[in-house]
């Protein structure tokens, strides 16, 4: 689609068939704004794995939608991986998330051949070379299980040289902590394009405890609005929509090479911000 920049959607698999026809739904509306591709998320230890493939499989042949589909390495083998790696080279595919994968409940550490998302990234070369445009992942407000930012730093670093051929973040709300995560490791070598991860606001409580959970920062500024709102669900999504499109405007000024918004599987929050920013067609 875009030479200098490139945009996506992200979707989650859904537990029902009536979810999935909504994604489906969700995913040919947002396909009218000729996205560069949609990724699928994959659950803790591949939990969601077979519906993640068939999910990925639509998009693709159904949408007409590039599709990259998330690829963890907790709980995997190496011969379920290369077994997923071999069917998304004949549908196909030809864009890879890959993940360490968040640990299932229980589940104390990384379990699996592969360790670390490094480690997944050579083990995709090893095994496919080229054929994949291979995605990772990028924290600008450092990942929650990290020792510290430098150890975090070090983390993306060794997951770039192992062969990525660019990064997604973390959602953020505040654009200077991905402006200075980007300059760090540009500093440290690694000259990959890095695309903010967006995610829209519409619900103030579930923000908070997404938020919460990964490690992304609500400025305080921001969860005090929200709270002021208490249940006006027209006023936080307005608000909302103010924010996250501002922000972008900031990091498309800045330099960013694109944007990659987490849907939640809805179309008119990520719509609301394209058309904001006046977005290319």
């Amino acid at each position: 689609m875009s030479q200098e920049r490139r945009y996506s959607f992200e979707f989650f698999p859904t537990k029902t068939d009536a979810g999935h026809e909504k994604l489906l739904a969700t995913a040919r509306q947002l396909a009218g704004y000729n996205p560069d591709f949609f990724s699928c998320t994959y659950g803790a230890g591949g939990s969601t794995r077979d519906r993640t493939v068939n999910t990925v499989l639509q998009l693709e042949s159904e949408v007409k939608i590039p599709a990259a589909p998330h690829l963890s390495c907790v709980g995997d083998s190496k011969a379920d991986l290369r077994g997923l790696l071999q069917q998304y080279q004949a549908a196909g595919i030809k864009r890879i998330v890959a993940l360490r994968g968040d640990l299932p409940s229980g589940m104390g550490m990384a379990s699996g051949e592969l360790r670390h998302a490094n480690d997944l990234v050579s083990f995709i070369r090893e095994e496919t070379g080229s054929h994949f445009h291979i995605e990772v992942a990028a924290y600008p407000e450092m990942h929650p299980q990290a020792r510290n930012f430098e150890d975090d730093l070090r983390n993306f670093v060794r997951k770039a040289n192992a062969g990525a051929d660019s990064a997604i973040t973390q959602y953020f709300f505040n654009a200077d902590s991905y402006f200075y995560f980007v300059e760090r490791v540009q500093k440290m070598g690694v000259n990959i394009p890095i695309v903010p991860g967006i995610m829209p606001i519409t619900n103030y409580s579930k923000l908070a405890r997404f938020s919460d959970a990964c490690g992304a920062e609500i400025p305080r500024w921001i969860r005090k609005q929200l709270e002021a709102y208490g249940d006006d669900s027209a006023s936080i999504q307005a608000f909302g929509e103010q924010v996250i499109s501002e922000m972008c405007e900031r990091l498309l000024q800045g330099g960013a090479p694109g944007l990659h918004f987490y849907t939640l599987n809805q179309a008119d929050p990520s719509l609301a911000i394209w058309n904001n920013l006046k977005l290319p067609r």
